[in-house]
C-alpha cells in the first residue's frame, strides 16, 4: 500500500484518486449502496446528494463504546451507533458510493479536547472529512457528533466556564452547508489552538493506522486497549449528557462545577 503522504501533493488534490473502494469502505456492499441511492434519489445536484448523506450520518448518535477492530461502514450502520472514526468511514463511504470524491484527513489534536469526556490522554487524532464539491475540497467534523449530543455538550462548556471540552469548542460550528468548511472547533485547522499537526489524507482508519509514520510513534495493539480502558467512562458520560438533554434543566445553585 502506498503510503499518501509520500504521493506528491498534486496527485493527493486528484478528486479521482479519491473515489475507489477499500476494505472499510466495501463499496460493493449491496445493502450499502441501496442505503446511499435511497438518501439520494430525490437528490438533483451533487451538493444536494452530499448533504442528504451528511445528515444520514451526523444523525447516527456518537458513541464510545468497546472496540477491538475497525469496523466497515456497512457494521456502523446496522449497529446504528458509532464514534468518530465509524461516522467518518460511513461518511466517506456513502459519498463515493454516489461517485463524490471523499477521503479523511486526519489531524492530531490535544487531549484538553475531550476535557468533560475524559482526562486519560495527551492527544487524539481526528478524521476531517474532506468532500469534493463545485471543483474544490471541502471540509467538515461537525458530522461527528448527534445534535443531541451536541446540545447537550454546549450547554455543559456553558454551565462550567469551558471554551473547550465534549469534543468541541462553545462556540465551534452546529452543522455543515455544503458551501464551505465546518469545524466543531468554529475555525480552520490552520488557526485551530487544539490542533498539534496535520498527519495528512488517507482513504479510511486503516490507511492511517498502517502507515510508517503512525506506526513509529503509536504502537498499534497497546494505543487500541488504552482507548478501551477509557471507553467505559466516556460512554456514561456520553449517556449522562443524552439523559440532562432530555430532562428538565437544575437550577444554577445545584450544577455539579467539578
Amino acid at each position: 500500500m502506498t503510503d499518501p503522504l509520500e504521493v506528491s501533493e498534486p496527485a493527493l488534490d486528484d478528486p479521482g484518486r479519491w473515489l475507489g473502494s477499500t476494505l472499510l469502505l466495501d463499496l460493493e456492499d449491496p445493502k450499502l449502496r441501496l442505503r446511499a441511492h435511497a438518501l439520494t434519489q430525490l437528490c438533483k445536484t451533487e451538493r444536494e446528494k452530499a448533504l442528504a448523506i451528511y445528515g444520514f450520518v451526523k444523525r447516527i448518535p456518537f458513541s464510545k463504546a468497546l472496540k477491538f477492530r475497525l469496523r466497515t461502514a456497512r457494521r456502523v450502520i446496522d449497529a446504528g451507533r458509532g464514534d468518530a472514526v465509524d461516522k467518518a468511514t460511513v461518511l466517506i463511504a456513502l459519498l463515493r458510493a454516489c461517485d463524490i470524491p471523499a477521503r479523511m484527513r486526519y489531524i492530531n489534536l490535544r487531549g484538553k479536547i475531550l476535557r468533560g469526556l475524559t482526562s486519560g490522554i495527551a492527544s487524539a487524532a481526528r478524521p476531517v472529512a474532506e468532500i469534493w464539491l463545485n471543483g474544490g475540497w471541502m471540509r467538515t467534523d461537525t458530522y461527528i457528533f448527534d445534535a443531541a449530543y451536541m446540545a447537550a455538550a454546549r450547554q455543559r462548556l456553558k454551565d462550567f466556564g469551558w471554551d473547550w471540552g465534549y469534543g468541541i469548542h462553545r462556540e465551534g460550528h452546529l452543522i455543515w452547508s455544503g458551501s464551505g468548511d465546518a469545524f466543531l472547533g468554529g475555525t480552520s485547522i490552520e488557526n485551530d489552538a487544539m490542533v498539534l499537526g496535520d498527519l495528512g489524507v488517507f482513504n479510511d482508519p486503516l490507511e492511517l493506522l498502517s502507515s510508517p509514520q503512525w506506526r513509529a510513534s503509536h504502537p498499534r495493539i497497546a494505543r487500541a486497549a488504552h482507548w478501551n480502558l477509557l471507553a467505559p467512562s466516556m460512554e456514561k458520560v456520553v449517556r449522562e449528557l443524552r439523559d440532562e438533554g432530555a430532562s428538565p434543566r437544575p437550577l444554577a445553585g445545584k450544577r455539579r462545577t467539578s
